[in-house]
């Protein structure tokens, strides 16, 4: 066998074909006749061809093929035509890179994605998932060059009347994110985009766009006492799987104004019994949100603490993790109570009730852990969570009176027939 050397030799096959591999790494036998063309082979014995030459300033590496499937012959040519290619100025390492990122699918762009975008939240990336599987499922394994602003139109039609002008939006803000993950991501050898516009432009330019007012449904007061009666019966219906953990699941947030995944994902280690806060971390500004408990969700929480079986204080009823899915039990309050809600409208009415009450407005952003960067003066205030805890409790206990409680009620007075009327 030929041990690759480092001077130039005239590359042939039976030249190539007794080149020994090298102990470790790689060897490069650089041909004789041909400035640029070489063959290398590796320590686990493959042979490849290359062509080695200045581009742009730079010295590229371009790989011919690998022998045998491409012969010297072959690779000579293959080697000339490129040298050829370079000579009137082009670029075939920036061309190879987009012929080959041309074929980048919206699959795989957004696999990338969900890799890059390494803090995106579970419930974001949940929503995400489902739209590529239901609106852009014909779409994933296209290529996004292919994906064009007239598909664009027509698609957000096509969702538009099918599931509601909303999620038309939605699917397209995700769309329109997505797309420009790649404008960013997926350059040429020439660092140029292989994409050269958002197609959901579109939408903007044409003014497309469905018009969806912001909601802005409450629990209105006298719909808090058949609301209450419906959450309590969860608790009496067999058939519900965790349908205690949900109850109290849905409790928390209307009294704490918590966002769905701040409240479902708590764990008990950012629940203080002690000094009776609670603490939600994984929060929409990523700041940490410290809460101090009423009376009413400070006795909820030490029942739940009695019986809990993992670290998640909504823990699921297999043991592991927690509560991810609520429609079901959301849907059997809806309706055997008639009040229509979601869980984001009991953060609204939480945060309503705390206005109603001339609650101070910087106490209501504490409260609603919303950021305060711009205000000035708010900058100046410190806002202890022991300076949150009157409003906090009177905020429960105006939610109680209207729900047929007694203000400052506890947990253990929720039966039923203990409700106002009911008895």
């Amino acid at each position: 066998m030929t041990t690759p050397q480092t001077l130039p030799q005239k590359i042939t096959k039976s030249y190539v074909n007794k080149l020994s591999t090298p102990e470790t790494g790689q060897a490069f036998v650089r041909d004789s006749e041909l400035k640029g063309f070489a063959v290398r082979v590796t320590s686990a014995g493959a042979k490849s061809f290359i062509l080695e030459k200045r581009i742009d300033g730079k010295v590229k590496r371009l790989t011919l093929g690998r022998y045998p499937e491409l012969t010297v012959e072959q690779a000579r040519k293959k080697a000339h035509k490129l040298l050829g290619h370079i000579a009137i100025g082009r670029n075939p390492v920036a061309e190879r890179k987009q012929e080959s990122l041309q074929g980048t699918t919206l699959k795989q762009a957004f696999d990338d994605f969900v890799k890059t975008r390494k803090n995106l939240k579970e419930r974001t990336l949940y929503d995400y998932r489902r739209v590529m599987s239901i609106i852009f499922t014909d779409w994933q394994d296209k290529p996004m060059i292919n994906i064009n602003k007239d598909m664009v139109s027509k698609r957000h039609n096509k969702i538009g009347s099918e599931r509601g002008e909303a999620y038309a939006n939605l699917s397209m803000r995700f769309l329109r994110a997505l797309f420009n993950f790649a404008i960013a991501q997926y350059e040429d050898g020439n660092g140029k985009s292989i994409l050269h516009e958002n197609p959901v432009v579109r939408l903007t330019q044409t003014r497309a766009w469905y018009r969806v007012d912001r909601r802005q449904t409450v629990i209105k007061p006298h719909e808090l006492k058949p609301w209450f009666q419906a959450i309590m019966n969860l608790k009496n219906d067999p058939l519900s799987q965790n349908r205690e953990t949900i109850r109290d699941y849905l409790l928390l947030v209307i009294f704490t104004g918590l966002r769905r995944e701040e409240a479902a994902s708590m764990t008990w280690d950012n629940v203080d019994l002690q000094s009776k806060t609670l603490k939600a971390t994984d929060t929409k500004n990523h700041l940490d949100h410290t809460l101090p408990l009423s009376d009413f969700l400070y006795d909820l929480l030490q029942q739940r603490k009695n019986n809990a079986t993992n670290e998640y204080v909504f823990q699921r009823a297999s043991g592991t993790g927690y509560v991810s899915e609520q429609r079901k039990q959301i849907a059997k309050v809806i309706k055997e109570s008639g009040i229509s809600f979601t869980i984001h409208d009991l953060r609204r009415t939480f945060l309503t009730v705390a206005e109603s009450l001339d609650i101070s407005a910087y106490a209501v952003k504490r409260l609603a852990n919303h950021k305060m960067s711009n205000d000035v003066t708010a900058g100046y205030i410190v806002a202890d969570v022991e300076r949150l805890r009157q409003p906090m409790q009177k905020i429960t206990d105006y939610i109680l009176k209207c729900a047929g409680y007694k203000p400052s009620a506890t947990v253990t007075d929720f039966p039923i027939k203990n409700l106002q009327g009911n008895t």
